[in-house]
């Protein structure tokens, strides 16, 4: 049987046909990957950590003489004014006062009177650097004017102020407490010298301070001991948060840092500011058993007591402590920054990501600026729009084609 020349045609096409549709069957398909875009925006990087709040000044009331205390009918979180009787005792004295409770008393006296003089210098130290402050926070705004100093110092200076204010009002009420406790030692005194009266001897004794009581130490009526205590008295309007951090954290958050208050139990967060750090560390254990050190940080909360509703002391917080900030940069999911393969370990570590161009996979070297935990800031190797593969497995590689996954894929 003989074959035409068109049959032959039929024949080769249909065979190229064929190959080209086993070719197409057996080829290798593009990858489905995860992308995201590179975009501009703010970057932020921080630290972590629980904390917990705290009373500024907390004031213990004590018993200044040995004596059967009367039952306090105060409760926790009861407000008290200062010069409040929050107590009453009643000397249990012999009808000779012996020498070693007259040298004790005598010693409270004392100690109570060094107190009021500490406090007077303090508070002459404050007033120094509140003059101080004030004077280059004048200074400095007179030069951000002529724009020799930044915007950012200007701040500094202001918080700078701030702190100085309340380290003098902070003396302030040291020394009125300090001069509560001298007028209540020398009545436990003069008391003790003249034990006559009978029963209705009563010591009453007074709250140093306005605020809150914290914590009833001894309610029940008893006999107590010179120096037990017996209520804690504070003001929950002045709190501030302690966050106990790793020293290496520690070094990054500098007073001033700003500090954002989270899961405090209210809506939204709490603006705060690193106000001091502890010059001592400590060692703890962690939940993992190693052992870590770590030291106290101290913040101050800067909404007014209104915008933090019922958040006490001793309440459990999270701190987010913004050690990096810069708005307008370029950022990318950080599950999309990797260690670059031909980074040797010599240096400074190289990283790298995998841009989509062309359908395919480009392994692409990047400068980084920082990273945290969602985003990662690139100084250099990407341009705002460029996409990238986020999480890239094993089996993607510098050329291999690629294409975005959708839902059919997942």
């Amino acid at each position: 049987m003989r074959i035409t020349r068109r049959g032959w045609g039929w024949g080769i096409g249909l065979g190229a046909v064929a190959l080209g549709l086993l070719a197409w069957a057996f080829a290798p398909r593009p990858l489905p990957v995860e992308i995201a875009t590179a975009t501009t925006g703010r970057f932020e990087a921080s630290i972590d950590e629980e904390a917990r709040t705290r009373v500024r000044d907390r004031y213990v009331v004590s018993a200044p003489l040995s004596g059967r205390l009367a039952r306090i009918a105060l409760r926790e979180g009861d407000a008290v004014a200062a010069g409040d009787v929050v107590a009453t005792l009643t000397p249990a004295l012999s009808p000779m006062l012996d020498a070693r409770t007259e040298a004790e008393l005598r010693a409270r006296v004392e100690a109570a009177d060094a107190l009021v003089a500490r406090a007077g210098e303090r508070i002459d130290r404050a007033r120094v650097s509140v003059a101080q402050a004030r004077n280059t926070l004048r200074r400095d705004e007179a030069l951000a004017r002529d724009r020799f100093v930044s915007a950012n110092q200007v701040e500094n200076d202001r918080l700078a102020l701030r702190a100085a204010e309340r380290e003098l009002e902070g003396a302030e009420q040291d020394q009125h407490v300090a001069g509560h406790e001298f007028e209540q030692a020398r009545a436990a005194l003069s008391a003790a010298r003249n034990p006559e009266g009978g029963s209705d001897r009563a010591f009453a004794l007074r709250a140093p301070v306005s605020g809150r009581v914290l914590r009833v130490a001894q309610a029940s009526e008893g006999m107590v001991a010179l120096g037990t205590p017996l209520l804690d008295i504070g003001d929950l309007a002045d709190m501030e948060v302690v966050a106990e951090l790793l020293t290496t954290d520690a070094l990054k958050t500098p007073p001033g840092t700003p500090v954002r208050i989270e899961r405090w139990g209210g809506e939204g967060t709490l603006a705060g500011r690193v106000r001091r750090i502890e010059p001592a560390a400590f060692t703890k254990i962690s939940a993992l058993g190693v052992e870590e050190q770590r030291v106290r940080v101290l913040i101050d909360l800067l909404d007014p007591p209104a915008r933090r509703g019922a958040l006490g002391d001793g309440y459990r917080v999270g701190v987010r402590a913004i050690v990096q900030a810069r708005d307008g940069v370029l950022v990318v999911p950080v599950g999309a920054v990797f260690p670059h393969p031909g980074d040797t370990g010599d240096g400074p570590a190289r990283m790298a990501v995998f841009a989509l161009r062309d359908g395919r996979a480009r392994l692409v070297p990047v400068d980084l600026g920082g990273r945290n935990g969602r985003e990662a800031w690139i100084v250099k190797g990407l341009a705002r729009g460029d996409r990238v593969i986020v999480y890239p497995g094993d089996d993607v590689v510098d050329g291999l084609r690629v294409r975005p996954r959708d839902a059919a894929d997942r």
